[in-house]
């Protein structure tokens, strides 16, 4: 869907002077009306956001423990294993 088609909504937002007058200014340098600097900026910041709750960052030592794990998982304790049977005793329905 290309811009034009696009719906678009309203976004009010009070700003101090100082912080209008930067984002006028950096608009400015970019070439972009304030609201479309704005937008841009905001936008990037959602997805910046979302995608930092979204992935998971490990060290490489936790990199290696988690790879370890999955190529060489441990026996479950028997207190796991009964509570799995439990669990499928409830949920599951009876054949």
């Amino acid at each position: 869907m290309s811009e034009d088609n696009e719906r678009t909504a309203k976004l009010e937002v009070r700003l101090g002077l100082e912080a209008l007058a930067m984002i006028e200014r950096a608009a400015e340098i970019q070439g972009r009306s304030v609201g479309d600097f704005v937008a841009v900026a905001a936008l990037e910041a959602a997805l910046r956001t979302i995608a930092e709750t979204q992935v998971i960052r490990l060290s490489v030592e936790d990199q290696r423990i988690f790879a370890d794990a999955v190529l060489d998982p441990t026996t479950p304790a028997p207190g796991l294993l009964r509570a799995a049977d439990a669990y499928r005793r409830l949920v599951e329905a009876p054949k």
